[in-house]
């Protein structure tokens, strides 16, 4: 198994950073072959490859994205609910319903009966509020606290009927369980013992359980005999190692000394394609973004903003990192999403570029600036190549400084940067849109703060109709481009690729992978 240190994408920079911005989209299946197929085979194991290094089990300080480690959210704790890998339309899994009849000021969530947790204690509508508002205590430090803020208060009604309560009509909020760890919950029993202790015994409802946990090296997970959704899990284990080089991850895959990887780099989804591979690609709209910090010099200058926009081309800069195989947000909305509207997020324009610098050299401050990054080779390459692109024009500097990942997490609150990389990948843009960039959202990276994006964000949020919501993301896509506080970058490409004896490749949310729906064709 490959393990190595650093970071390799834009996509684990910006998951890192802002686990909040990621959410929505489901499964859809790459140009791979289709791999194993036919009903599903009992028994084997598998070994797996994923993007990052867990520091804890506690589902409320997990990430729920492809990046994050949801491949062992899901194998432990499974999930309440899920999406339609096509139309992103919720569905049930330990909760048979999620509804509102009030627009979404309250909402009931029903879970299946008899529902137990891996130790045998009942899994009930009192563990799940206790989970909940955990969540919301800032002490949790959990990515999530501002989705699960949106609820002001939780009653269990009765063993399995839970009331939600939320401090305004949000219609899409099963979005937000969906696409966070409000998704997972475990044992308050086994939560109640410490951090240490839950760590080396986390209990939850999942279709796996934790024999052993080696950190920095390997987790072993095993089948939960209690599982509520029999036949699965298919497999009796999984064996999961970080493999973090791009590289050395698909050519393990290929070679056969892994199962499964989860993925992130276009390259290697073209070249595991080129080998007839299966893959699978959660098609979200948005994506990563270079986010321009407006609260302070030089990108309080809207022409400065502007400038970067004109001068920085994100196409050539696919080329340069990803051998042209990644995709460009040329639109925020994907032609698929009922929101789709044609509206360019904009186009480089050189000469409109240095009429700018020039001008805001001639009031006696050229733009300087700082770009933040990681030290993993893609990360550096994509500084280089907007650095690059910049040293074209005159009155312009960038300089690149590289950081650790332990000094790139705290920028979120510090706001100590000029520009980095983030994200806001979606299917339904609800929430992400809104914690990205509503003015007062704790996760908004850019500091704008404008009366009528926030309003047109209100809107999206509130609205029951597809139509008021298309027309209040069009005010959005429209602000963002005026007030021009984050660049586009490219599509995330949230996905996973495998041996082709391996079946049941199956995602929801942000690209998270559903470990009871993998087997092995023996």
């Amino acid at each position: 198994m490959i393990r190595t240190r650093g970071f390799t994408t834009i996509a684990v920079a910006a998951a890192a950073l802002l686990l909040g911005a990621c959410g929505g989209g489901g499964g859809k299946s790459g140009t791979g072959s289709t791999g194993a197929t036919g009903k599903p085979v009992a028994g084997g194991s598998a070994r797996v490859l994923t993007l990052s290094e867990l520091r804890t089990l506690d589902p409320a300080q997990m990430g729920n994205n492809f990046v994050s480690g949801a491949i062992v959210g899901n194998a432990l704790y499974g999930t309440l609910l899920t999406d339609d890998p096509e139309t992103g339309k919720i569905r049930g899994s330990l909760a048979s319903s999620f509804t509102s009849s009030d627009g979404g000021k309250t909402f009931e969530l029903k879970l299946r009966d008899g529902l137990t947790f891996s130790d045998g204690t009942p899994f009930n509508s009192a563990a799940v509020k206790y989970n909940w508002d955990r969540m919301r205590v800032p002490a949790t430090a959990s990515p999530y606290q501002a989705d699960a803020s949106l609820v002001t208060s939780t009653q269990a009604v009765d063993a399995t009927t839970l009331k939600v309560t939320l401090a305004e009509p949000m219609a899409q909020f099963a979005q937000s369980v969906v696409t966070t760890s409000m998704n997972w919950i475990a044992s308050p029993a086994a939560l109640g013992k410490g951090a240490k202790a839950y760590d080396a015994h986390p209990v939850g409802a999942g279709p796996y359980t934790l024999k052993e946990w080696r950190r920095q090296d390997a987790m072993v997970l095993v089948k939960n005999t209690k599982y509520w959704d029999k036949p699965k899990p298919y497999l009796d284990q999984l064996t999961l190692t970080v493999a973090l080089d791009a590289t050395q991850r698909v050519n393990t895959v290929i070679s056969g000394g892994a199962d499964l990887a989860i993925e992130q780099n276009w390259e290697n989804l073209k070249k595991a394609s080129d080998a007839g591979l299966p893959t699978t690609t959660s098609p979200l709209s948005g994506g990563t973004y270079l986010a321009l910090n407006t609260r302070r010099a030089p990108f309080n200058d809207i022409r400065a903003r502007e400038a970067l926009a004109d001068a920085i081309d994100f196409n050539a800069l696919n080329v340069s990192v990803y051998n042209g195989t990644g995709e460009t947000v040329d639109t925020v909305f994907r032609k698929a999403s009922p929101f789709y509207t044609d509206t360019p997020v904009g186009k480089p324009d050189a000469a409109a570029a240095q009429k700018l610098f020039d001008a805001i050299a001639a009031d006696g401050k050229p733009v300087s600036f700082t770009f933040t990054t990681t030290a993993s080779t893609e990360n550096k390459a994509q500084a280089e190549s907007m650095q690059s692109q910049l040293s074209k024009f005159k009155n312009v500097t960038m300089k690149i400084k590289v950081v650790d990942y332990a000094e790139f997490i705290p920028l979120q609150t510090s706001h100590d940067f000029d520009a980095v990389v983030s994200s806001a990948a979606f299917n339904d843009p609800e929430p992400r849109l809104w914690t990205a960039f509503q003015g007062d959202s704790p996760t908004n990276m850019t500091g704008i703060d404008d009366a009528q994006l926030d309003a047109a964000l209100l809107k999206g949020r509130t609205a029951t109709t597809v139509a008021d919501r298309k027309a209040a993301y069009e005010t959005v896509q429209q602000r963002l481009v005026a007030l021009r506080p984050m660049l586009w970058i490219l599509r995330i490409a949230g996905s996973a690729i495998s041996g082709k004896n391996v079946g049941g490749l199956t995602q929801y949310g942000f690209g998270s992978l559903l470990p009871e729906d993998l087997w092995i064709k023996h």
